[in-house]
C-alpha cells in the first residue's frame, strides 16, 4: 500500500510551490501568507483502553500482549508522532511560519497519558531542543475541554441531535445499516473466531440510545463491537507487530482497511452531526477562534481524541481519505489543521486541510505523506470555494 502526498490547488496559495505548469491567473492567491495554525491532532498509536481488550466470548484466542499500559503510548506510536513534529516542523519553516531558533508554538493536551505523551513527541521534533508549553490537567483528571457534554460545558440540542443522527443512519434505521454491512461482520467475525462457534460480534442487535442534553447517543450491539475489535486490530497492525499477531494471522493489510469502516461509521452517527459535535466542541471552540483571531503563538497544536477529530471534521463539513483507512476516519497522529492567511491589505482567510500517515507510514513509523486540502462547507473567498473569510470561518465554529 504505497504513501502519497496529495496536494489540491489550495495548497499552493501563499507557499511558492509549483506542479511544472503555468500557474493560473486567477485566483491571485500567491498574496496569500500563513500566519496562525492550529493542528487538531488525534494521539498516537496505543493499546487498547483495556485488559483484556473486549470480552472472552468475542474471539478464540487471547489478545496479543503490548509493552505498555492499556491505553498509552506506544514507544512505536511515539516515533511515528515525532515524524510528524520533524515534518510539520519543515513544512511551515518553507511556508514563512518559523524562523531560526525556538518556533512560536504551544500544546493543549487533554489529561490521559497517550494524549499528553503525543504532545510531548511532537514538542520534541517541532522544537528541538527548545521548551514549549504543554497545557494539561493531571493526568487522569477530568478536562471539559475535551469531553464538555459529560462534563457539562457542552448542552446538547437533543431533538436536533436525534433528528441528524437520524439522517446520518438513513432511512433504513440501524437495522438497515447493520444489514449492509453484514458482509463485513462476517468477515470479521471470522477473524475474531476462526471456526470457533458461539463467538464473535455479529450476533448482536445493534441498537441506538438517543441524545439528551448531558449526554451524547451511545451504539451499542454488532456495530459498536466491530467498531472497537477493528479498531484493535488496526492499531497492532500500525504499530508494527508481526502479521502473525494481527488478528492471530488471519487479517491481511486489505481487512485492516476494510474493517476500518466500522469506525468511520461509528463517528458519523454519534460525532459528526452538527448538534452533537457543537456541544461537544464547546471547549475547544474558544481556543480555535482566538487562534484564528491572532491571539496567541504562532502554531497551536491541540492534542486529543478521534472524537474531538470527527467533531471538527463534522462542524466544517470536511471530508477525508487517508489510504489505509476508510474515509473520514481520523488516523492515529492525524490532524484536521487550520490556516490563518493574509493578504497584502491585512485581509485574513482561514482554509483547512488533512495531514496524516497513510496505514503502512504509520507502521513504518515513516513521516506523513497524506496532505490534502479540504474545502469547508459553505465558505468561498477570492474566488476559491471552500476557502473561509475570518467571518465566514466564525460564523461556521458557531451554529448549531
Amino acid at each position: 500500500m504505497a504513501g502519497r502526498w496529495v496536494v489540491g490547488a489550495a495548497a499552493l496559495l501563499g507557499l511558492g510551490l509549483a506542479l511544472g505548469a503555468p500557474a493560473p491567473a486567477r485566483p491571485p492567491a500567491e498574496t496569500l501568507s500563513v500566519d496562525r495554525v492550529v493542528v487538531m491532532m488525534r494521539h498516537g498509536i496505543r493499546p487498547p483502553t483495556k485488559n483484556p481488550a473486549m470480552p472472552a466470548r468475542y474471539a478464540a484466542d487471547a489478545w496479543p500482549g503490548w509493552s505498555v499500559n492499556p491505553g498509552w503510548l506506544t514507544q512505536h506510536g511515539a516515533q511515528a508522532v515525532a515524524a510528524i513534529g520533524a515534518a510539520d516542523r519543515a513544512f511551515y519553516t518553507r511556508a514563512g511560519l518559523f524562523a531560526r531558533g525556538c518556533p512560536d508554538a504551544a500544546m493543549i493536551a487533554d489529561s490521559d497519558q497517550r494524549t499528553i505523551a503525543t504532545a510531548q513527541a511532537y514538542a520534541g521534533t517541532l522544537a528541538p531542543g527548545c521548551t514549549l508549553v504543554i497545557d494539561h490537567q493531571p493526568q487522569g483528571a477530568d478536562d471539559a475541554r475535551f469531553s464538555a457534554i459529560e462534563q457539562g460545558l457542552g448542552t446538547v440540542d437533543a431533538p436536533a441531535a436525534n433528528a441528524a443522527m437520524a439522517k446520518a443512519i438513513g432511512p433504513g434505521g440501524i437495522a438497515g445499516v447493520e444489514a449492509r454491512m453484514r458482509p463485513l461482520l462476517n468477515r470479521l467475525d471470522a477473524i475474531l473466531c476462526a471456526k470457533k462457534p458461539v463467538c464473535g460480534v455479529g450476533v448482536e442487535k445493534s441498537a441506538i440510545a438517543p441524545a439528551a442534553p448531558n449526554r451524547r447517543p451511545d451504539l451499542t450491539g454488532a456495530l459498536d463491537r466491530a467498531s472497537t475489535a477493528a479498531q484493535i486490530l488496526l492499531l497492532e497492525y500500525a504499530d508494527g507487530k508481526p502479521m502473525r499477531e494481527v488478528g492471530w494471522g488471519r487479517a491481511t493489510a486489505a481487512d485492516i482497511t476494510a474493517l476500518s469502516e466500522f469506525h468511520a461509521l461509528e463517528f458519523a452517527i454519534l460525532a459528526r452531526p452538527r448538534p452533537i459535535a457543537a456541544a461537544n466542541l464547546a471547549g475547544l471552540t474558544p481556543p480555535i477562534l482566538r487562534a484564528m483571531a491572532g491571539e496567541g503563538p504562532k502554531l497551536l497544536m491541540i492534542s486529543g481524541h478521534d472524537t474531538n477529530v470527527a467533531n471538527l471534521g463534522g462542524m466544517l463539513g470536511l471530508h477525508w481519505r487517508v489510504p489505509g483507512f476508510a474515509a473520514d476516519d481520523p488516523a492515529p497522529g492525524g490532524a484536521i489543521i487550520l490556516e490563518r492567511l493574509k493578504d497584502a491589505g491585512g485581509n485574513a482567510y482561514v482554509r483547512a486541510y488533512y495531514r496524516a500517515q497513510t496505514l503502512d507510514q504509520l507502521r513504518a513509523g515513516a513521516a506523513p505523506g497524506y496532505r490534502q486540502m479540504l474545502p469547508v462547507a459553505g465558505c468561498s473567498a477570492r474566488g476559491v470555494s471552500g476557502l473561509c473569510t475570518l467571518a465566514q470561518f466564525r460564523k461556521a465554529m458557531s451554529e448549531k
